[in-house]
């Protein structure tokens, strides 16, 4: 028998890199929350059955609001402007740290996973407070760096994700590290000459930028803020081994 799709709600939604890589490893994404007009209208082109909303501090009252799907995965990139080391370095005194709001959601909505996605700063700054509200609401978390390297893109972008389990039980020592059974995986100390050409579209001038995204500004900014889809790929199938062992 094949095991139900697990629902992801996708906050901090962005243009869907996470949902696009959660999918391919075969979740179902029944929801996005993003403040982005553009973001927003390219999200509804890709997932138009997907539920949307514009703002994660009030998601929660919106999904409670009608009946809605159950949400297995809360998953988000929680801004990260106070993380990164480019800016003021506040961390959670950052007044845009808006983790808060994406425990609101998880602490209402009751997901059996939770997955997160920040810059490396991340580490030192405020991620010691996440994984401690993360416990408070009772859930097993470990926290691992993934590189899009190791996924075969042409370029490092390290970043921080969390994973956490309502039960207890926790992420295996090495599991961020790349599956080689996983089609979507290579060695980390190797990158193919021409790494998954099919993943990675180009047009001129704009190296991986989709065709018909209509605004150079706004498709840049959205790209850069964007999760490489095949290192969420990457996430959702440990989530999903997960979920699977213990059926």
């Amino acid at each position: 028998m094949t095991a139900e799709a697990l629902n992801v709600l996708e906050l901090f939604a962005g243009i869907g890199g996470m949902s696009l890589g959660l999918e391919r490893a075969g979740m179902r994404i029944v929801g996005h929350v993003e403040i982005n007009p553009f973001c927003r209208a390219v999200l509804h082109r890709h997932w138009p059955e997907a539920l949307a909303h514009d703002d994660v501090r009030t998601a929660a009252a919106w999904w409670h609001s009608e009946p809605r799907p159950r949400v297995d995965v809360v998953a988000g990139g929680y801004p990260c402007q106070g993380e990164s080391t480019l800016g003021k370095r506040l961390g959670d005194a950052d007044p845009r740290w808006l983790w808060p709001a994406m425990g609101d959601v998880i602490h209402a909505l009751r997901p059996t996973y939770v997955i997160g996605e920040n810059v490396l700063g991340h580490r030192t700054r405020g991620l010691a407070r996440v994984l401690a509200d993360l416990a408070d609401l009772g859930y097993t978390a470990r926290a691992g760096v993934v590189r899009a390297c190791a996924m075969g893109a042409p370029h490092p972008r390290a970043r921080l994700f969390v994973l956490a389990h309502t039960q207890d039980s926790r992420c295996p020592p090495g599991c961020f590290e790349p599956r080689r059974d996983h089609p979507t995986s290579s060695h980390p100390q190797e990158r193919p000459e021409h790494p998954r050409p099919d993943r990675w579209p180009t047009e001129p001038a704009v190296d991986r930028v989709a065709y018909g995204l209509p605004d150079r500004v706004d498709r840049l900014a959205a790209l850069g803020n964007a999760v490489v889809p095949d290192v969420a790929e990457h996430i959702g199938r440990i989530v999903l081994d997960h979920h699977n062992d213990g059926r």
